[in-house]
């Protein structure tokens, strides 16, 4: 089991922003201890058959954090150096969200926050009407949860009992600053999920949550709040600040490694 932060991971999404000279380093930052998990120990996926139709899926429909998600994709040989050197380049398959149609093991194209979701729900029930007992995790952020299709989806979820499905919430306080007073945990009760909080940079907590699964074609879906904190890993981009969508100079990008390494 993973224990210790990912800085290898979180060292290659600075490299890969600064060279492509655009993306997300923070929402990255806070979720790639999830992702990286998920790809090294529960999903089942082989880059060598990335449409086989037994496979798990995994839709980010946070689209903006997808450089967490090239990272992971590259670790597991879905994609390669190249590839990532290319971000965001004219030749590259890599842009600022992820597109189902050019990278291999990207499972839906996603940007526009509160599509996402609603879209794994139709997966889950079109596999589940199949025969089909794939499982699948979505991962949406806690100020996507502002969406009303989010909501909407999670309803629906609930009521026709789509148990192969399982919500992560990136946590990480986004939501906060617009509404300090939204209790997501309790929320997601109200809708009749099977509910976990964790700390999402913690691979036994998350480890755990996921273990305590039962993944069936009808049953109560589940939801893992993952409490993160945005840039976790280098002090001068926690928090919610310029550096959102801020590209790092040479020197500041040269600071992050070393805080990194």
């Amino acid at each position: 089991m993973m224990t210790m932060m990912n800085n290898d991971l979180r060292r290659k999404i600075i490299d890969v922003v600064y060279r492509g000279k655009d993306g997300h380093i923070p929402s990255a930052f806070s979720i790639v201890d999830i992702v990286a998990l998920l790809y090294r120990e529960y999903l089942k996926v082989d880059p060598r058959h990335p449409q086989d139709p037994n496979r798990d899926y995994f839709i980010l429909s946070k689209g903006h954090g997808c450089v967490a998600l090239y990272v992971v994709l590259a670790e597991r040989g879905f994609l390669s150096q190249r590839d990532l050197d290319a971000f965001c380049t004219s030749g590259g398959i890599l842009g600022e969200h992820p597109d189902c149609t050019k990278v291999p093991g990207v499972e839906a194209s996603t940007g526009s926050l509160g599509h996402g979701f609603p879209f794994t729900v139709g997966l889950a029930l079109g596999l589940r009407i199949l025969g089909m007992t794939n499982r699948i995790f979505v991962l949406v952020g806690d100020g996507e949860c502002h969406e009303g299709t989010v909501w909407e989806a999670a309803n629906v979820a609930n009521n026709l009992q789509l148990g192969n499905l399982c919500v992560i919430v990136d946590w990480n306080g986004s939501a906060a600053q617009l509404m300090p007073r939204d209790d997501l945990p309790a929320k997601w009760r109200a809708f009749g999920w099977k509910t976990q909080v964790v700390d999402g940079h913690s691979a036994p907590e998350l480890g755990a949550a996921f273990d305590r699964i039962v993944f069936q074609p009808a049953g109560t879906p589940t939801v893992v709040i993952a409490r993160t904190v945005k840039g976790k890993g280098v002090p001068m981009l926690e928090g919610h600040g310029v550096w959102h969508h801020r590209i790092p100079t040479a020197e500041e990008h040269q600071q992050m490694r070393e805080v990194l390494a």
